[in-house]
């Protein structure tokens, strides 16, 4: 080319692009630590799609690389990983940084609390998430809910269970704030791995368990064992995971990346809500419609005790310091707003539906 037709070019501001290559850029490489075993149901499909979701929204920019537990760190360490940096992002449970953290469990779930869709609520438009930013802060960790496995079964029980004397001296395994409150009215706690529940029931160890919903605990065989459940899972009646991003690696992104990290820790909500309710209808109509199982509710007197030591249990939470009470307000405020609108749009509506 002449340099009068660079010249000419230049003109229509096109020179400058002809003259200078774009430069590619360089894939950011993250690692992410889980605390799920790989490929797990549920929240580790869900630590997965969070990876890819990410590569795909950024055009192969922004990569992340899954390490399930046991990979980069112990699950019980994701946390402090991603705290010092050993891993960029983490995927785990808020519950389980109960012991450093109490009001942590919040961010996933309490006894007789928020359902899914009002936990996603309360921290999108209610305050949750600044509350979360503030709680883990200190830490430099940036939370995001990371996907919802929904409610759970109240659990499976080797006997019937009809009075407040019924639960006293009962072997269950029923882990954190539900575990405290079975406590409370006389049941014995007992902490057992899940891969033990089932042999545990089956050999007389423990007399009930919870472990998660219909279809989890069909595949770990529940009801080959027994065939009575109760419902409903006052202990952990939402499911939310989190993601967990590394402050100081999230702050160094440009803007279009940070949205993209939000962005795709949003879609998983939404995919793992919707996920979960139609894997678990299905699973429950295979446990009462195929495997026999009888699906009982707690009896009022039981209901009325387990809710009312919940709400003690989870008052106790508010002592641990200025932000755990303000944590706490905060969430029994959104609480009693949406439970209004609740009952109105959902309750009422579910007692008069009659599916076809």
């Amino acid at each position: 080319m002449t340099r009068r037709g660079a010249l000419g070019l230049a003109g229509f501001g096109l020179a400058g692009s002809l003259a200078t290559p774009a430069l590619a850029q360089p894939t950011i490489e993250w690692k992410m630590a889980t605390a799920w075993p790989a490929d797990l149901p549920g929240p580790g499909q869900a630590a997965q799609r969070i990876c890819d979701a990410i590569a795909l929204l950024s055009g192969g920019r922004m990569r992340v690389r899954l390490f399930p537990a046991g990979g980069l760190v112990p699950g019980s360490e994701v946390f402090d990983a991603v705290s010092a940096g050993t891993a960029q992002m983490g995927h785990a449970s808020a519950a389980f940084w109960q012991d450093r953290l109490p009001a942590a469990v919040f961010f996933a779930t309490v006894p007789f609390g928020f359902l899914p869709h009002e936990h996603a609520t309360w921290i999108e438009q209610g305050g949750g998430q600044a509350l979360w930013d503030r709680l883990y802060a200190p830490f430099a960790v940036k939370p995001f809910p990371g996907g919802n496995g929904g409610g759970q079964l109240g659990g499976w029980f080797m006997k019937p269970v009809q009075t407040l004397d019924d639960l006293k001296g009962l072997r269950v395994r029923m882990p954190g704030l539900g575990g405290e409150v079975m406590r409370r009215l006389g049941a014995t706690p007992v902490s057992l791995p899940p891969a033990e529940l089932v042999p545990a029931l089956k050999s007389g160890l423990i007399d009930a368990a919870e472990f998660l919903g219909p279809e989890s605990d069909r595949a770990m065989g529940f009801q080959t064992v027994t065939k009575l459940c109760y419902a409903p899972g006052f202990h952990e009646p939402n499911g939310t995971t989190e993601a967990l991003v590394n402050r100081v690696a999230y702050d160094g992104l440009p803007d279009d990346l940070r949205a993209i990290i939000a962005a795709a820790c949003r879609m998983e909500t939404l995919h793992g809500m919707s996920e979960s309710a139609w894997r678990n209808a299905e699973a429950m109509r295979q446990l009462v419609g195929e495997d026999g199982v009888e699906l009982r509710v707690y009896p009022t007197e039981i209901t009325s005790a387990l809710r009312d030591t919940s709400t003690d249990v989870v008052a106790g939470l508010a002592g641990g310091g200025d932000l755990d009470r303000e944590i706490y307000k905060s969430y029994v405020r959104a609480l009693a707003r949406l439970a209004l609108w609740s009952d109105a749009s959902e309750r009422l509506f579910l007692e008069r539906r009659r599916p076809s």
